[in-house]
């Protein structure tokens, strides 16, 4: 029998999380034999945690998500430029007794968008919210070079915190100039699944806008419904979901599952 590998997904809450659903499919086409679990560590214990996860041999990587995505960016390790400039890490690889630090958000988001047939180039872009799932796309979205990016936050400090911790990239505006009307809507507020989805009011569209939730839900979010209204090309953040869990996949196993299947398979849970 193949080696087992270990593997899994730290965070808190983690009830809910997909990434075991979406890594048993990738093992399964790739025929490789991994052990996939999800792990609830209370907020104070990650460091512990993190330790005694690869004490064990069998145990090669691990995604984090949620409290702990800013924490995992302080360990030891080989970190990535994008997770350092983002202060998140959502992938660890451990290599020859070192840490891999990684974030494939990012790319996981472009790779999704390309799936699609969104093209940022020269585009002008709203984003909605300033919080960490936003500027943990942001340093990708620059470099596919839009035409403009603006954000919008109820809280404006931290819409100032983004637009200055990014100038050296490129620009970010936060009050938009109705002249150029928006080609692509995404939202970063968790709002979006919480139904307090801070609505930013009428907006002036291009003609083929294109509305995007980074949440993602089994059910329609509050975001993916308001879109509803101005246009069909509405997604949530599902597609995103898997492609940064090939990306993951392909830190720790050097191959890229394809998406396709895992993908529909959850549009189909959706449906159910």
């Amino acid at each position: 029998m193949s080696k087992k590998f270990k593997l899994g997904v730290v965070g808190n809450p983690i009830e809910h999380s997909l990434s075991p659903f979406i890594h048993s499919r990738f093992a399964r086409q790739e025929k490789i034999n991994l052990d996939y679990q999800a792990y609830k560590v209370e907020i104070d214990k990650f460091e512990i945690f993190i330790n005694d996860f690869f004490s064990e041999s069998s145990a090669i990587g691990l995604n984090v998500t949620l409290p702990f995505k800013s924490v995992a960016a302080k360990l030891t390790g080989n970190i990535s430029d994008e997770a350092k400039q983002i202060n998140a890490v959502n992938t660890i690889l451990k290599k020859n007794k070192n840490y891999m630090l990684e974030s494939t958000d990012g790319i996981g988001f472009i790779e999704d968008l390309e799936s699609k047939k969104i093209n940022l180039k020269n585009k002008n872009i709203l984003l909605i919210g300033a919080g960490a799932a936003i500027e943990s796309i942001l340093y990708r979205i620059i470099f596919e070079n839009p035409k403009s990016i603006f954000i919008k936050n109820r809280t404006i400090e931290k819409a100032i915190y983004l637009k200055d911790k990014y100038a050296r990239y490129g620009s970010i505006d936060l009050v938009s100039n109705t002249e150029d009307p928006y080609d692509v809507i995404i939202n970063g507020s968790s709002a979006g699944l919480t139904g307090n989805f801070f609505n930013p009011g009428d907006l002036s569209l291009s003609k083929k806008p294109y509305f995007y939730d980074l949440n993602y839900s089994l059910d329609q979010t509050p975001f993916c419904n308001w879109a509803k209204g101005y246009t069909d090309d509405v997604y949530d953040g599902t597609g995103m979901l898997v492609n940064q869990a090939a990306q993951s996949f392909k830190i720790w196993f050097g191959v890229l599952p394809s998406v396709s299947q895992v993908t529909k398979e959850l549009q189909n849970l959706k449906n159910e």
